[in-house]
């Protein structure tokens, strides 16, 4: 087996040497620091598989007695027919020995993730010390919400000259941040348009607050609510009582039919919301809504809460975007979103970094129950504002630079996220 020896002024341009003329698949046998930076031992994964399994041939050719086999691997014996004498069967391995092999392997590859992972630390800390103002703002969007796979990529495109790194990051998340404009307005553009999302993330509330808006600008004969939900006990009152302050007429639907039945008969009205039921992401009912709007070629708007984590957030979106069906790829009419409590979010780096990275258009965003003084028009600045406000409290899942330095260890490679970054 050939291992190599890669001495670097540091341990991320070892690591690059070693993926360089070995690969990704590299064992690191060993690590140390030297008089000239740091020094590993690494060897081709390939050249560790051949040699473990032309080892566990020798000892099946040691077990099967002297002169008895030829010193290949069994498998070429066989194949080749040579080696074997004809009066003696071929060896057949032993159980026990093809354990021992596998066990082999098994601990090698627990070592090998093992140094990977000591390296991978080794490296964040050199990087620390030779950048802190970059591990700093790691720190600070990792706090913030943000996830490990957006905060590498962004940070490692920051320029190593940089003195204001947190006035970079925040313009690079605002050329991210898509914003509806004017012309994108649902209220002033009209049209048909549902408000989809979970449970409990304020879909009747917010469909009342842009019903208001419409109200106000185009009068209350030119608005109409609809509402799927039949399941939850008082949804339609709830929403009927929100049309009678605003004068406008509210209609149920229970199925696609009926739906198209009535988006026919409110099609000379400028504006008309859908309210939808509230359910969980992973609910097979998310789908048949998904056939019944499509079918009637209504637009849905997702609402996301800003107060919900980032793997919650994550499955959210993945699951009302999804735009599989029947074995192609169809046009997903989701298009946009409303961020929604804010006033009950303590973090909102989770929120922008899921709309960053899945490219939403950011409609509106509400921070409150008042119809319709909590709706307002996207702010980025605000939003980045609050993102990126270094934390006041210190609290159970705060991280420090010793916790930062462990999930580094463990993180996995970072893969593109947005084109702009």
């Amino acid at each position: 087996m050939n291992i190599r020896k890669f001495v670097a002024p540091t341990a991320r341009q070892a690591l690059r040497d070693i993926r360089n003329e070995l690969g990704d698949e590299a064992v690191i046998l060993s690590n140390r620091k030297v008089d000239d930076g740091v020094e590993i031992i690494a060897l081709a994964n390939e050249e560790q598989l051949s040699g473990i399994r032309d080892q566990g041939a020798g000892i099946r050719n040691q077990g099967a007695g002297a002169g008895r086999v030829s010193a290949r691997p069994l498998r070429q014996a066989q194949d080749r027919h040579v080696g074997l004498k004809p009066d003696l069967p071929a060896t057949v391995p032993q159980p026990s020995i093809l354990n021992s092999e596998s066990s082999i392997l098994v601990e090698i590859k627990s070592m090998h993730s093992m140094l990977r992972q000591q390296l991978a630390a080794l490296s964040w800390n050199d990087a620390q010390q030779r950048d802190p103002q970059r591990a700093a703002l790691m720190r600070r969007m990792l706090n913030s919400g943000f996830s490990a796979l957006l905060s590498r990529q962004l940070l490692d495109k920051m320029p190593a000259d940089n003195t204001q790194g947190e006035h970079w990051v925040k313009q690079v998340l605002r050329r991210n941040l898509q914003v509806a404009g004017e012309a994108d307005d649902i209220v002033a553009k009209g049209g048909v348009y549902a408000l989809i999302g979970p449970t409990g993330v304020g879909k009747t509330t917010t469909t009342a607050k842009l019903a208001a808006r419409a109200v106000v600008r185009y009068g209350a004969d030119k608005v109409a609510l609809l509402t799927t939900d039949s399941y939850r006990i008082g949804a339609y009152e709830q929403l009927r009582i929100y049309g009678k302050i605003l004068g406008v007429a509210v209609h149920a639907v229970k199925d696609a039919d009926d739906l198209r039945l009535t988006l026919s008969a409110l099609r000379h009205k400028h504006l008309v919301l859908i309210d939808t039921v509230g359910m969980g992401q992973r609910d097979e009912r998310v789908g048949d809504q998904k056939e019944m709007f499509d079918a009637a070629g209504v637009k849905r708007l997702l609402l996301l809460n800003a107060a919900s984590g980032g793997d919650t957030l994550e499955d959210v979106v993945r699951m009302y975007q999804k735009t599989e069906g029947g074995g192609q790829r169809t046009e997903s009419m989701v298009i946009g979103c409303i961020v929604t409590k804010l006033d009950e979010a303590v973090n909102l780096g989770a929120v922008l970094d899921v709309v960053v990275r899945h490219r939403l258009v950011l409609h509106y965003m509400a921070n409150g129950q008042r119809v319709p003084e909590d709706l307002h028009p996207v702010n980025p600045d605000y939003l980045l504002h609050r993102a990126l406000k270094p934390t006041e409290e210190k609290t159970p899942f705060t991280m420090n630079e010793q916790d930062l330095s462990a999930l580094m260890a463990g993180a996995s490679p970072v893969g593109e996220v947005a084109h702009a970054l």
